[in-house]
């Protein structure tokens, strides 16, 4: 029997980087001379590629300013981790990862982040085998494009039936869509749930006990 691939997005959903992406933002922001984003428009670009992430904030920027604009984005980010900062995990993200690997699932990563984020990541305690395949912004058309997830689903050999999208975000609920696997999304990060029902997601878990049920009813359907 196949077994089912949970596909996870890291900002939002399994790591919490609300904080630093928003300080980001603003140094950025600032960097430029242009007035500090309000924390609302901040959240909503989160998931897309940088460029694309950074053009949808401002889009009103030439391309040298957009480039320059995106660089000092990278750069609070280099200067957060040179003095050791780490975005924390949500509580409960780890255990359900290791639950759902010791149980048979493939678990694979889709992110906006760039492979240097992905990597970092991974050096998570036990992150790096727990995976099957990781895909990012870097690897070509970012969310919602469904590259990543068509690429998950060729790493893991897997139908598109058999595969669940779980993120925070309507770029995730669309990209699932996208590639005919099922949205799970979660009420925790950036986009809300009013948002995340909008784009098509039929569930958003408030927990990640709510989550690992929605996550146990997905396999038993699809394997029944």
């Amino acid at each position: 029997m196949t077994r089912p691939l949970a596909i996870f997005d890291i900002d939002g959903t399994l790591v919490d980087s609300r904080e630093s992406i928003f300080l980001a933002a603003t140094e950025a922001a600032r960097t430029l001379g242009l007035p500090e984003p309000e924390y609302d428009r901040v959240r909503k670009i989160v998931g897309l590629s940088l460029p694309e992430a950074m053009r949808t904030l401002e889009p009103q920027l030439t391309t040298p300013e957009l480039d320059r604009f995106v660089e000092a984005f990278r750069q609070c980010f280099h200067r957060l981790y040179a003095e050791g900062h780490e975005e924390p995990l949500y509580p409960g993200a780890t255990d359900l990862l290791r639950r759902l690997h010791r149980d048979g699932w493939r678990l694979s990563l889709a992110t906006g982040q760039n492979r240097k984020g992905v990597a970092r990541n991974l050096t998570r305690q036990g992150w790096a085998e727990l995976f099957v395949s990781s895909h990012c912004a870097d690897d070509g058309p970012g969310k919602p494009h469904p590259a990543m997830l068509h690429a998950a689903l060729s790493a893991a050999a897997c139908d598109p039936d058999a595969a669940i999208m779980i993120g925070d975000t309507t770029h995730d609920i669309v990209m699932a869509l996208n590639a005919g696997v099922r949205p799970q999304g979660v009420a925790w990060g950036f986009h809300t749930p009013e948002e995340q029902i909008a784009a098509g997601a039929p569930h958003v878990a408030e927990t990640f006990t709510d989550l690992e049920a929605a996550l146990d009813r997905f396999a038993a359907r699809a394997f029944a």
